[in-house]
């Protein structure tokens, strides 16, 4: 999937009238975190890209970047018998838990 059908899917679910490049860049978060779980052990993984099966996994966490801008690392939040509390800024475990990384042979 082309990055410019990702801003589309993207802007479908957050709909805050922010721009395409601060889309691109939540965008490329997401990709970053991707790849370093995709490929632990490539020193070469910045430059390869999100492979298509993992395409809306991408999207669907730069969603929750999006959605978690201003409260990153919360620790806790009561206000009006509503409670938060971020553990950690990261992505949720169950978001990345089906995520397979790729291995090879040692050359």
């Amino acid at each position: 999937m082309d990055m410019n059908r990702k801003i589309e899917l993207l802007r479908a679910l957050v709909d805050d009238g922010d721009s395409d490049d601060v889309l691109t860049i939540y965008l490329l978060k997401a990709k970053e975190l991707l790849l370093n779980i995709l490929y632990p052990t490539d020193p070469d993984r910045a430059s390869k890209e999100v492979p298509d099966a993992y395409s809306m996994k991408q999207i669907e966490i730069a969603e929750y970047f999006l959605n978690k801008r201003g409260a990153e690392g919360e620790i806790q939040h009561i206000e009006n018998g509503i409670h938060r509390n971020y553990g950690s800024s990261d992505v949720p475990e169950a978001m990345i838990r089906h995520i397979t990384p790729f291995c090879g042979v040692v050359k």
